[in-house]
């Protein structure tokens, strides 16, 4: 077992973990933040790594750092960026409402490492140091919100890839199913006829809505409050060091960051992630929507609707022998309440910017971040394992056409409402078929009614 060490910090002296990479302010933090099992996001730890990273190569092509400093600096992050040594950020999400404790988390570690890569040591023996080195002509309250936007727009990438697949089974089944007619419903009570092609293309146009409104929120999200400090002045740092971080993380990672117009603005309010997270709600609410559309319509298979046939991915029941749930739809659906509860969470924390600094950035983070992976995850699955194996019952569903009242509606332009309502109470209160019940109260000849109620003529405007 490695002994513990004695780091120190302005508080003075504190014992860490002798393996731990990290140094007295994590330390601090990890004992004094023993809140809860939410770890902050490694996505936020991944981007603070690429910052640091970015920022030591401007701070050395500006004179302000060593070269070999830098270089040291700049390996150590992306390492750190990497992955490699997600085991050294323990802290908790419930610490300090600017991030200032992952900030220097990042810090220790990546002086840590650039310290052993020089040749020196850890602690007292450090050559790198977390502040004047790691974290020069910065402050958490630009870095921290900085991550905040360079992980969210990562991670949107992933949910849009999701998306996109999601929108592309239901067109593929839109496609498959175009010349399938069924019975419409409206207040769950039957309606006039539509096709499953017309069925499924809705579903796709709410999510082509919201693909539109994610797409256009992420543009705000890419302006970063780095070069801003402590409360948006730039104090302490080069007037061209905000502008040459951003195009660096513009290069690296592929996505065009710029400075935020205000750095006022970007410190203490986070209207460009409300902004996203507005939009993963309504995604959130029109996949409720859809996956509760699908849940009914698969009901059964004998006493339900039934009309579709849902994959079956495994058994549903410890009691009920060859029972099959609809365990996709249940899945996403869960994911979509917690997207909804998030963005009440967000909006309470988003309010919370007095004067010069929002002070509730890693709840921020932690919900827009599980947000965004969750419904990424959720689709992929929902695509995979339920939307691309669906099978329409055409036999029930024909059964279903024929037998629905509200196929009536056809002989209104010719006969009245009146009429036709009477026709239709007619076959509901005597267990007749439509047909049956138009001949009986009369008016309609047979050939009539076989020529206007034709439900392929019913799809659309006449």
């Amino acid at each position: 077992m490695t002994l513990p060490r004695t780091e120190t910090d302005s508080f003075g002296p504190i014992e860490v973990p002798g393996d731990a990479l990290w140094g007295a302010q994590t330390e601090r933090s990890r004992r004094f933040f023993a809140i809860g099992t939410q770890r902050m996001p490694i996505e936020i730890v991944h981007a603070l790594a690429e910052i640091k990273r970015a920022a030591a190569e401007v701070n050395a092509d500006l004179g302000l750092l060593e070269p070999d400093k830098a270089i040291a600096i700049a390996a150590a992050a992306a390492r750190v960026a990497a992955g490699e040594f997600d085991a050294q950020f323990p802290l908790s999400v419930w610490q300090t409402g600017s991030g200032t404790q992952s900030n220097m988390n990042v810090n220790e570690v990546v002086a840590s490492l650039a310290s052993l890569a020089l040749g020196g040591g850890l602690g007292a023996a450090r050559r790198v140091h977390p502040n004047d080195d790691v974290n020069h002509g910065q402050s958490s309250n630009d870095v921290f919100p900085t991550a905040m936007h360079v992980a969210a727009v990562l991670q949107a990438r992933p949910l849009l890839a999701s998306l996109g697949q999601l929108r592309a089974a239901l067109q593929a089944q839109a496609v498959a199913f175009a010349e399938v007619i069924k019975i419409g419903r409206t207040h769950l009570q039957d309606a006039t006829p539509l096709s499953f092609g017309q069925e499924f293309g809705g579903h796709d146009a709410q999510l082509a809505l919201a693909e539109d409104a994610l797409r256009r929120a992420l543009p705000a999200v890419h302006a970063l409050a780095i070069g801003g400090t402590a409360v948006g002045t730039g104090l302490n740092t080069h007037p061209e060091f905000g502008r040459r971080v951003a195009a660096r993380l513009a290069e690296r990672l592929g996505e065009p960051f710029v400075v935020a117009a205000n750095p006022f603005a970007a410190l203490a309010g986070h209207e460009p992630l409300v902004v996203l997270h507005a939009a993963l709600r309504a995604l959130a609410i029109a996949l409720n929507k859809i996956a509760n559309d699908i849940r009914l319509l698969g009901s059964g298979p004998r006493s339900g609707l039934g009309e579709l046939r849902l994959p079956a991915n495994e058994p549903g029941s410890s009691i009920m022998p060859g029972k099959v749930n609809p365990t996709q739809v249940e899945a996403l659906t869960m994911v979509c309440a917690q997207v909804m509860g998030h963005d009440v969470a967000i909006g309470i924390a988003a309010s919370q910017g007095q004067l010069e600094l929002n002070v509730c950035k890693p709840l921020i983070a932690h919900d827009v971040l599980d947000s965004l992976r969750l419904l990424a995850d959720a689709m992929a699955s929902f695509a995979t394992h339920c939307v691309e194996g669906l099978e329409v019952d055409a036999e029930r569903v024909q059964w279903l056409l024929e037998r629905s009242l509200m196929l009536v509606t056809a002989l209104v332009p010719h006969i009245g409402y009146d009429r036709a309502a009477l026709i239709a109470k007619h076959a509901h209160t005597n267990g007749l078929a439509l047909r049956e019940a138009a001949l009986a109260v009369g008016g309609v000849t047979a050939q009539e009614f076989d020529t206007w109620v034709d439900p392929r003529r019913m799809l659309g405007p006449a």
